[in-house]
């Protein structure tokens, strides 16, 4: 039985506040970390179809035994193509997405980037609609917007995301897009929370905080993000780091630790830039 709580996403869906992300995890490792992940109790799989994980990921689930309606799983579409997405097109990627995890429906469906340049992103949102009407997608969402995006998709289309997935961790807090999503009633999901092992879990305050604790500082840091309120998904194919990673429920950081990783913002930008990002 998982020790995960839900938050309520604005349409009333139920998604556990942590989740297993397996971003970078080839797909024959997948289906070994997504067992490892289902067994230490995660009931959230985060995928996407650049992963190319989808597949091993959906062999586990159906090898898993764990009933259906008990995993939440998100799939990203990849809208990474030279030319502008129409609304046909959307949904053929979305059926393969569905075909390659041998699920005929996902709890969340996000648009993985905006990239302004393209212009298309107002269409995807319409089409997303779509989906989330069809029943084959319970939510649906976005990844990497930014304020004037956000704005935008609500102000053109009346959709407003049921979660945004952005790079946050101390080091790079989003206050600003937090509260907007406050605001539009978006859930806030974190990818990269713990810096993608680029040197924030050896900054000395979180060290600090974390012997406070007698905890690692890659479970002060994911404390962190549970009690500022943030949905948050750590990636590892490490056993013991997938079992560590959810076991960040039976203790709780202070006001005056909180303070001091709020203290820690730098802007620091460990991925692409949504402005900017392309891909072809």
């Amino acid at each position: 039985m998982s020790s995960v709580p839900d938050v309520t996403l604005a349409n009333g869906v139920r998604m556990p506040q942590l989740g297993f992300g397996v971003w970078q995890v080839p797909d024959d490792q997948a289906e070994t970390a997504v067992a490892h992940a289902l067994a230490a109790g995660y009931r959230s799989i985060d995928t996407a179809a650049i992963y190319r994980n989808e597949q091993g990921t959906g062999r586990t689930l159906a090898a898993s035994g764990v009933p259906r309606d008990e995993v939440f799983v998100t799939t990203k579409l990849w809208n990474s193509a030279s030319e502008t997405w129409t609304r046909d097109a959307v949904l053929r990627e979305f059926d393969a997405s569905l075909d390659r995890l041998g699920l005929d429906q996902v709890d969340l469906y996000l648009i993985h980037w905006p990239r302004p340049m393209r212009d298309d992103y107002v269409t995807i949102v319409r089409a997303f609609a779509d989906i989330a009407a069809s029943g084959r997608a319970r939510a649906v969402g976005t990844s990497n917007f930014h304020p004037p995006h956000l704005r935008r998709v609500v102000a053109e289309t009346g959709v407003v995301p049921a979660v945004n997935q952005i790079e946050l961790h101390p080091y790079l807090q989003q206050s600003e897009l937090r509260a907007l999503h406050t605001e539009l009633g978006i859930a806030t999901e974190a990818w990269s929370p713990l810096g993608q092992g680029k040197g924030l879990l050896d900054d000395a305050t979180l060290g600090r905080i974390a012997a406070k604790h007698g905890r690692t500082p890659a479970q002060a840091v994911l404390r962190w993000h549970l009690q500022v309120g943030n949905v948050v998904i750590p990636k590892s194919v490490t056993p013991s780091r997938i079992a560590e990673n959810i076991d960040v429920f039976d203790f709780a950081l202070d006001a005056d630790d909180l303070a001091a990783i709020a203290a820690l913002d730098r802007g620091t930008r460990f991925g692409g830039n949504p402005d900017t990002f392309d891909w072809n």
